[in-house]
């Protein structure tokens, strides 16, 4: 800052000083002892597209290839990774100087949700936006995450306060975008790729989920949804498709059982070989 500079006046100053060519980060730091690797968001301009499930199934591939592995759940008011890996609100713990420790599943994942931080799994999280913000910095800073080499955050839809809390305080690597055959989701894929291309946040690319069904009895592929329009969108927009994900009972029997962990498919794994070559 130069020595005659009046700081109301920076915006209209012609000074190259340091303190208006480079503003400060506003990234977290993590707390003393944390490592955490790679960090990738799992985001959507909408909500009912299953973010989570393709965090939690992104989570348990990546976990498999032998990468020690974290969820964030940044979903505040709608946390549901605790419920797909069989996690209760008992999970946590709390270190001698006051840091998180995630809960960790059967496989050895670690996770931490709002979820089980409630009394009870049930209890609505009726928090404004700037607390909502706050509890994501919380379980990025306050938390004594243990040698991560990939972290994925699953967010809440839309481009408000959590996501751009994430996008500025955490040291994201890239998202993936989880998208629905139905035909209005262009405009939505358009507002997530907009909102990660202000943001400098690279684009690893799109899954569509609930692509199809398979028939039982012939093995033809049925689009319950209509057609899918997700490689004209991703060809529009440059990026590639990283999976179309089925409509699998297996699924949501995994989910509700809380054994995800153990669903063996392969539908996500260019998405896998795309972080790895982070």
């Amino acid at each position: 800052m130069s020595e005659n500079c009046t700081p109301s006046q920076c915006s209209s100053c012609g000074e190259d000083c340091p303190s208006r060519m480079a503003p400060a980060s506003m990234q977290e730091k993590l707390a003393k002892g944390s490592r955490v690797g790679k960090v990738i968001g799992v985001v959507s301009g909408k909500g009912g597209v299953g973010k989570s499930l393709i965090t939690s199934l992104m989570a348990v591939k990546m976990n498999s290839k032998g990468k020690r592995t974290a969820i964030l759940d940044a979903d505040i008011t709608g946390p549901s990774i605790p419920k797909s890996f069989g996690l209760g609100i008992d999970g946590l713990s709390v270190t001698r100087d006051n840091l998180m420790v995630p809960a960790t599943t059967a496989t050895g994942i670690q996770i931490i949700s709002s979820n089980l931080l409630l009394d009870h799994e049930t209890d609505p999280v009726i928090w404004r936006g700037p607390v909502l913000a706050g509890v994501v910095k919380q379980f990025w800073n306050q938390t004594l995450w243990q040698d991560i080499d990939c972290m994925f955050v699953d967010m809440p839809p839309g481009t408000g306060d959590v996501p751009l809390t994430v996008f500025q305080s955490l040291p994201v690597d890239g998202i993936i975008i989880v998208t629905s055959p139905q035909e209005l989701v262009s405009m939505i894929v358009e507002k997530a790729v907009n909102m990660a291309r202000k943001m400098d946040i690279p684009i690893l690319g799109l899954v569509e989920n609930m692509s199809y069904v398979v028939c039982p009895c012939c093995g033809q592929k049925i689009s319950v949804f209509g057609e899918s329009h997700i490689d004209e969108i991703a060809k529009e927009f440059g990026i590639p498709v990283l999976a179309k994900i089925p409509m699998e009972p297996k699924v949501a029997q995994h989910v509700d059982e809380g054994t995800i962990e153990y669903l063996d498919v392969d539908w996500l794994d260019a998405a896998a070989q795309q972080i790895d070559a982070l």
